[in-house]
């Protein structure tokens, strides 16, 4: 893959994460509604998480027409030039539906399998990550130009803040409760934010030590996961395993080696 095909792609996800975080920022309606469910009644999506999912790939497929798409909102095609956007329009619809700041664009560039690009953008916070395999992380926001992003060194697992964040399966969502509870304990605090995304940058950025969650979509990491990477930080899954629906786990290195085995140990990957 060349450096002029990663800018390219890095262009045009930062153009199509802009475009959609100002849709979804100027544009939500004060009568805003679920539009449907998705796992549970309490799993939605509004028409802003639909919209906003048909500017991104309607942008990009107007450039690059023989993309494929892998989107939340639907959108599913192959393509033929070995390039797939994997996309979460809106990655914190919860907090969206209420109001709250904590959500998210995510774009992913992945070629011939392998995530090259990826960018978030929190337009509530005024903020942009972003990564280029082998280039490092960035990031824009309050400060001026732009900040290259790195984890925070390693602390002891008794201070180290770890984020997570919770199914909407009553069921899933019980037995993750009594992970955390077993979880707290062991750690300086724990966060739930509601947005995976932001929750990876965080961590790059380095207002976290780790984080982890269970049933995520390709959709909610792709992005995130490859930011946290590129400023340093260890992901993963259950041990030996890349991040999947079971677990995913990232954390500045040292959190890691020892976060991961106690999630394993709680059985966090299961109901």
């Amino acid at each position: 893959m060349t450096d002029a095909l990663h800018t390219e792609l890095l262009k045009l996800a930062h153009e199509a994460a802009r475009r959609a975080g100002e849709l979804l920022r100027d544009g939500r309606p004060a009568d805003l509604a679920v539009a449907a469910t998705k796992s549970s009644p309490i799993d939605v999506v509004t028409e802003m998480d639909i919209a906003a999912e048909k500017l991104i790939t309607d942008l990009i497929s107007g450039r690059r027409p023989d993309d494929g798409f892998l989107g939340e909102e639907g959108a599913a095609s192959e393509g033929t030039s070995g390039v797939r956007w994997v996309i979460d329009p809106l990655d914190g619809t919860v907090n969206y539906l209420y109001g709250l700041p904590t959500w998210s664009v995510s774009i992913a560039a992945e070629h011939r399998g392998e995530t090259v690009v990826g960018v978030v953008a929190l337009p509530m916070r005024g903020e942009t990550f972003h990564a280029v395999l082998g280039g490092g992380a960035r990031a824009t926001g309050a400060w001026t130009g732009e900040r290259e992003l790195a984890c925070r060194p390693a602390p002891p697992l008794d201070q180290a803040l770890v984020s997570t964040g919770f199914n909407y399966v009553a069921e899933v969502r019980d037995h993750q409760a009594e992970v955390a509870r077993r979880l707290i304990p062991q750690l300086r605090d724990i966060r739930r934010g509601g947005s995976a995304a932001a929750d990876l940058c965080d961590l790059a950025a380095g207002r976290l030590d780790g984080y982890y969650e269970r049933g995520l979509h390709p959709w909610d990491l792709a992005a995130g996961d490859l930011i946290a990477r590129e400023a340093g930080a260890l992901t993963g899954g259950r041990p030996g395993q890349p991040p999947s629906w079971d677990l995913t786990v990232a954390a500045t290195p040292g959190v890691f080696e020892r976060l991961q085995p106690l999630l394993e140990d709680l059985g966090a990957w299961h109901d």
